[in-house]
Parts: C-alpha cells; sequence; structure tokens
C-alpha cells in the first residue's frame, strides 16, 4: 500500500465519522437503550477480564483505539484502570479535543492516523477497538492496523474488540465483521468471543413502548448484532 493510498483510506475513514456526526442524540447515554447496552457490553467486559486477564486493571499500559470523546476510558478508570497507564487515539481533532477535555490530564490522547502512533512494540497490555474496524472498508487497510495493533501487545496481552457483527442496510460506511474475520486479522491469538447488544434499530422502537421489554428482547440471542471479544497475544 502507497502513503497516498493510506492517506486516502484515513481521509475516507475520517468522512465516514464524520457523517455520523448528526446522529449523536442517538447514543445519549440518558436514553434507556443506549444505558442498557452499555451496561450489558461491560458487564461482559468485566466477565472476560476476570476470566483472562494476566494482571490487575490498575497494572495495565492500555490504549483504546478511536477514543472517541473518551467514554470507554472513562469506564476503565472507574473500573481500577491507572490514569498515567492509559493512552487514546483519535482520527477526529474535535473529538480528540473533547476526550482531553474529559478525561485526566494524566491520559496521553493522540489525534490522528493510530497506524502512525510513535509506539514502541510489546508496550501495552491491552488495546480496545470499538466500532473501529468495521469503519475500515477496505480490507488491506484492516489488516494494517490489526498487525499494528498486534505488534504493540506484550505476550500475554490482548484486544478488546467490540464491533458490528452483522452488515446495517441502512448504513454503507459500515461493515459487519463476522469471526471469521477477526481470525483473519489475529491469525495467531486466542479469541473468546460472546455476542452482545439487542439490535439497535428494535432497541430503540421497544424502548418507545416502554423501556421494560429491552431486557427479555436482549436476551435473545438472534436479536444480538454485536461481538465482544477478547483477542489473547499468548506467550512467545
Amino acid at each position: 500500500m502507497s502513503a497516498g493510498d493510506t492517506r486516502d483510506d484515513v481521509a475516507e475513514m475520517a468522512g465516514r465519522y464524520a457523517r455520523r456526526a448528526g446522529l449523536a442524540d442517538r447514543y445519549d447515554p440518558r436514553r434507556p437503550e443506549v444505558a442498557q447496552a452499555w451496561q450489558e457490553r461491560w458487564r461482559e467486559t468485566r466477565a472476560l477480564l476476570a476470566a483472562h486477564a494476566r494482571r490487575p486493571l490498575a497494572e495495565m499500559d492500555a490504549l483504546e483505539v478511536g477514543c472517541g470523546h473518551g467514554d470507554n476510558l472513562l469506564e476503565l478508570i472507574a473500573r481500577g484502570a491507572t490514569p498515567a497507564r492509559l493512552q487514546g487515539a483519535e482520527l477526529l481533532p474535535d473529538r480528540a479535543a473533547v476526550a482531553r477535555a474529559r478525561l485526566p490530564a494524566a491520559v496521553r490522547v493522540h489525534e490522528g492516523d493510530a497506524c502512525a502512533l510513535p509506539l514502541a512494540d510489546r508496550s501495552l497490555d491491552l488495546v480496545l477497538a470499538a466500532t473501529v474496524f468495521s469503519s475500515l472498508l477496505d480490507a488491506d487497510f484492516r489488516s494494517r492496523l490489526a498487525a499494528r495493533i498486534w505488534g504493540w501487545l506484550r505476550p500475554g496481552g490482548a484486544v478488546l474488540w467490540y464491533d458490528f457483527a452483522v452488515d446495517n442496510p441502512r448504513n454503507p460506511d459500515v461493515r459487519g465483521m463476522p469471526e471469521a474475520e477477526i481470525r483473519r486479522l489475529f491469525p495467531t491469538a486466542t479469541i473468546d468471543v460472546r455476542r452482545v447488544t439487542l439490535a439497535p434499530p428494535l432497541a430503540r422502537a421497544a424502548a418507545a413502548l416502554h423501556p421494560a421489554l429491552l431486557a427479555p428482547l436482549g436476551a435473545v440471542p438472534l436479536l444480538r448484532t454485536h461481538r465482544l471479544a477478547w483477542i489473547a497475544k499468548t506467550d512467545d
């Protein structure tokens, strides 16, 4: 892949994220379906950490690729992560600025293409990637980012993955990531995958009728549209 191709891919990705700005209200944490999905996701994340993490969260060096406004990093801090051991990478300058304003000063927020981050190999215990790879429509670009992430991880570290499992027919800017694609991107990993998150259109409709409908619908595996995965780098 040439430097020009890389710049084009990054610019296209930035455009896709920018087009979603008008949908911010859909992700307002005060909405019951958003709160329900968030709580479920982090409940399952806690279970993955308990099952697989080799050290306490407070002792992990972690980076979030595509950190947005910093919500996931704030959640990690609330669950015991050490701010000085956290970093975020965000492509869009306005989102990076919000993240810096919201997060403790000790958290480093990098702006720009995550593949260009000046991070040393084997310097991280955990890399978060939430709805990142589904926005990378080019398979070569996905492979390049996955390789960079894998290089940053220490043996025993992991990628904490959360992303669409299926295509959204109403949104051509994202592609569902089947489990086979996760395994293609991280072929030597040990992977624990869980299906989570009630389909957002259904969740919005259910919440409009009554929030009490969210839990029973969300318990139906066929109605869940995302995958949460612990993608572990075993000892070399």
